[in-house]
């Protein structure tokens, strides 16, 4: 069942971010506004497959969080990194993408920002997608999961609810039983053949 789902949840967000991505192409690309609205949106088309991950593990009973580690660790410098290539490759000659310019050239990267500025759509799309990975699934914790009732057993087995607490000293009672009275057993047994 759960497989199901997320699958199901990815299938329906791949298809909503496909789309996401066609709305871009009808954007033009020639001036500012166009460039950074076609980016923005093939971004939120990254961030949307991340999500359906997120989304379609609800059937785990969890509620979604920010991973501050993943989020500073991973996604702060990929984001550096690829606005700067984005706006590097701003057809405008504002302020900010001079600055890049005069700056990549300073740094003597202006050829390899050059080279990757061609995939910037793909850069902006990576960018959505590790800020999607910043989110996870927090289960409960175990202190507040009520019981499976019934339905939730038949339908997710263990998955669902807490699992069974267990005592090991009453799970070992059974056989320390058997083994008292097979010690017992014995020790008639030896009394037995003594007095004959």
């Amino acid at each position: 069942m759960y497989g199901l789902t997320r699958a199901t949840t990815t299938l329906i967000f791949a298809g909503t971010a496909g789309l996401v991505i066609w709305i871009a192409t009808q954007i033009s690309n020639g001036h500012t506004g166009g460039y950074w609205a076609r980016m923005g949106l093939v971004a939120g088309a990254g961030l949307l497959m991340a999500l359906s991950q997120v989304i379609g593990g609800w059937t785990k009973w969890g509620r979604p969080r920010l991973s501050a580690a993943v989020f500073l660790t991973a996604f702060v410098p990929v984001a550096i990194v690829s606005a700067w290539i984005i706006v590097f490759g701003d057809p405008g000659h504002s302020w900010v993408p001079n600055h890049v310019r005069s700056w990549s050239g300073d740094i003597h990267v202006t050829g390899l920002v050059k080279d990757l500025g061609f995939y910037a759509s793909v850069l902006a799309f990576g960018t959505g997608l590790v800020l999607g990975f910043s989110f996870d699934t927090m289960g409960r914790a175990t202190g507040d999961v009520p019981p499976p009732t019934g339905r939730q057993r038949r339908m997710f087995g263990r998955r669902s609810g807490a699992p069974p607490a267990t005592d090991s000293r009453a799970a070992d009672e059974p056989l320390t039983a058997d083994r008292d009275a097979e010690t017992t057993a014995r020790r008639s047994d030896r009394e037995t053949l003594t007095r004959t």
